[in-house]
């Protein structure tokens, strides 16, 4: 597989930096649902909601909390959430293919130099061996479904290696950190602020970076479904706009450290109201500092990686072969960088 280079791979560039302000008054109280996991990687939305970036738009911002990617996007395609930030899987290409979903976006991104997601086994599969990604041959790899970015990510480093692994399907992130901390499955992949977290317990391991075998992977994207893409494009311009502006805020504070020390406290309060709020604010703070990865800058795509990911779930015959990347992503939404 070729290296996604920052420079040559972000093909796209979302349209939210360049589009012109549109006043509030124009969407004056407009109702959206906004999918999202509890995740640090879906900052951009949080902050975007608790800094007004959305109400100044004229969105009334309503979240509507999800386990997993492809729930979203069936969420979306039913029109039970508006905008979302998911990971491209099967499902979402395939109701892309039904012309029920877009993609208008990215969000979290593999960077060089900033910590990324990782590879963990369990404690058992690691006293056995599998120190390493290359030793994970014949183990249990767990995902939530087939075709999730979880089964993308296993299959390309398990090729790269010249492996082969077991994919066992278990449907919630929840259900696959306890069967690997118990040892019911040997190997995962996840970000940062989760993958940290489980080493430390002692029951789990980290042995490698999906940015070794992925660099510059397009994690998450922003989508919605393809009416709203078609037929509401101010509402839709406006929510990349604000998602943006969280998008800005976040990667200063917590991602390249330029708004200073006071900023990046806020902005792990700020995310503590959405992400480990089971934990007291100084347990979770970690974590969260922890789990900071690059949020595109204007919503920017990588268009090499979607296609490469595209090309994958084509070749492994999870989505028919006729999908284009058109079909998947919306190119009125984004700009040739």
């Amino acid at each position: 597989m070729s290296r996604f280079t920052r420079r040559s791979a972000l093909g796209f560039m979302g349209a939210a930096a360049a589009l012109p302000l549109i006043g509030a008054p124009a969407l004056a109280n407009t109702k959206i649902k906004v999918g999202a996991l509890r995740f640090t990687s879906h900052s951009a939305s949080f902050v975007a909601f608790e800094r007004g970036y959305f109400a100044a738009e004229g969105l009334d911002v309503e979240f509507k909390f999800f386990q997993a990617a492809q729930p979203m996007a069936v969420a979306i395609a039913s029109g039970d959430a508006d905008y979302a930030v998911t990971a491209i899987s099967g499902g979402l290409i395939s109701l892309a293919d039904k012309g029920a979903a877009k993609v208008i976006g990215g969000a979290l991104s593999e960077e060089a130099g900033i910590d990324g997601q990782k590879f963990l086994v369990s404690d058992a599969a690691y006293q056995s061996g599998a120190t390493a990604p290359g030793k994970l041959d014949g183990k249990t790899y767990a995902v939530t479904q087939a075709g999730s970015s979880f089964h993308y990510m296993g299959a390309k480093m398990a090729a790269k290696e010249g492996i082969s692994v077991k994919f066992r399907p278990l449907q919630k992130v929840g259900a696959i950190i306890g069967a690997l901390k118990s040892g019911q499955v040997d190997a995962w992949s996840i970000v940062p602020h989760i993958a940290k977290p489980l080493a430390k317990s002692g029951k789990v391991h980290i042995i490698g970076n999906v940015s070794d075998y992925l660099p510059e992977y397009q994690v998450t994207t922003v989508f919605t479904s393809a009416a709203n893409a078609a037929n509401q494009r101010t509402k839709t311009e406006a929510f990349l706009r604000a998602f943006s502006r969280g998008a800005t805020d976040f990667n200063a504070a917590l991602v390249d450290k330029t708004a200073g020390p006071d900023a990046a406290e806020e902005m792990v309060k700020l995310i503590h109201k959405y992400v480990y709020t089971d934990r007291p604010y100084e347990k979770a703070k970690p974590s969260i500092v922890n789990g900071a990865m690059r949020i595109n800058e204007g919503a920017s795509l990588n268009a090499a990686s979607v296609r490469d990911q595209l090309d994958w779930f084509k070749a492994e015959k999870l989505v028919k072969d006729t999908v284009s990347f058109e079909t998947l992503v919306d190119p009125s939404y984004v700009k040739a960088s």
